[in-house]
């Protein structure tokens, strides 16, 4: 069984992106653009975690609501940590499937105690169950060959 831990470490991308709260969303979109990824941590001068902003955000708190995001702060429209769905080091993969799909999201913090150390993409969920799932494929074809000993 795999963790959220274990998803982590094997992470291409080890960076995590983030943005400051009282940068315009405008700043926060051009980064996610540029790194090529749908959410970004917000965090506040000190440096804490306060909350997550994505491209769901913005479709539905920006353009549906006719707001401009070059005057529009990402903490008026982010997700507050209070309000947000995290996982521990320690959750399985299989746990973390089940809250995004419950919960319709897409991203999923990870926090050990009160210190984030990384972020969970439903990409990343799918990318282990397909690897898991090809060696169990390689395991059991190996066996009906006759490979194992």
């Amino acid at each position: 069984m795999l963790y959220t831990r274990d998803l982590l470490k094997k992470k291409k991308q080890k960076q995590i992106w983030s943005v400051r709260d009282k940068a315009s969303v405008f700043e926060a979109l051009k980064i996610m653009a540029d790194k090529q990824v749908g959410a970004l941590m917000v965090m506040n001068s000190k440096g804490k975690v306060v909350g997550i902003i994505t491209e769901r955000d913005y479709a539905r708190k920006i353009i549906l609501l006719g707001k401009a995001s070059k005057s529009t702060k990402v903490e008026e429209i982010m997700t507050p940590a209070e309000k947000m769905y995290h996982v521990k080091p320690e959750t399985s993969t299989d746990d973390c499937m089940v809250l995004i799909t419950a919960k319709r999201i897409r991203h999923l913090p990870v926090f050990e105690g009160d210190k984030f150390i990384g972020l969970i993409s439903i990409g990343d969920l799918v990318r282990a169950k397909i690897d898991e799932q090809e060696k169990l494929i390689e395991q059991l074809s190996n066996y009906i060959a006759g490979g194992y000993t």
